[in-house]
């Protein structure tokens, strides 16, 4: 699942720092209230989310109907875009030349960002649970969805767009 709306959101501006306010909106936390009505049904053995506050306050607004753990894996984090505080359109500028490989200002690269999600659900194989919800960013469920559900190139991860509170239900093999 997405994170709900935030404060950057409304200002279009990156964020990857978890010690910067940003924080859902208010429609950011009607959108968290209505995926955890739609979801109060599901019995979750425990929610992981990024270090980045967004997403902790997206899923215990979830959990208020599943009172399960939550922890926190490094591994879902934004992508580390260099451009923390600015305009999400100047991050696009910069690597425009080379938007998979490009790393600016020590950040890391789209194929940097898909390697580490890539670790997290190798990392995700190892544990018990069996239900789980993942509350994460819209550059980590495109690698999600490119990992479960196949045949989207590289070049392509752009081109997938989860709005905010969206959540797809995957399931994990092997």
């Amino acid at each position: 699942m997405r994170h709900g709306r935030t404060n950057y959101n409304d200002l279009n501006l990156c964020n990857d720092d978890p010690n910067r306010d940003v924080h859902l909106t208010n429609k950011g936390i009607m959108q968290a209230e209505e995926a955890a009505l739609a979801l109060r049904d599901v019995v979750f053995d425990r929610m992981i989310v990024s270090p980045l506050p967004r997403t902790r306050q997206t899923a215990e607004i979830i959990n208020r109907y599943h009172a399960v753990s939550i922890t926190v894996h490094a591994d879902l984090a934004d992508i580390r875009s260099g451009f923390d505080g600015k305009p999400v359109c100047d991050y696009f500028a910069a690597i425009a030349l080379d938007p998979l490989r490009m790393r600016m200002n020590g950040g890391e690269s789209l194929l940097d960002h898909k390697q580490r999600v890539l670790c997290f659900i190798d990392w995700l194989k190892m544990q018990q649970d069996k239900v789980l919800l993942i509350v994460a960013h819209e550059e980590t469920m495109r690698v999600f969805a490119t990992y479960f559900e196949g045949g989207i190139a590289d070049h392509q991860l752009r081109d997938i767009h989860v709005r905010n509170c969206e959540f797809k239900h995957y399931l994990l093999t092997g």
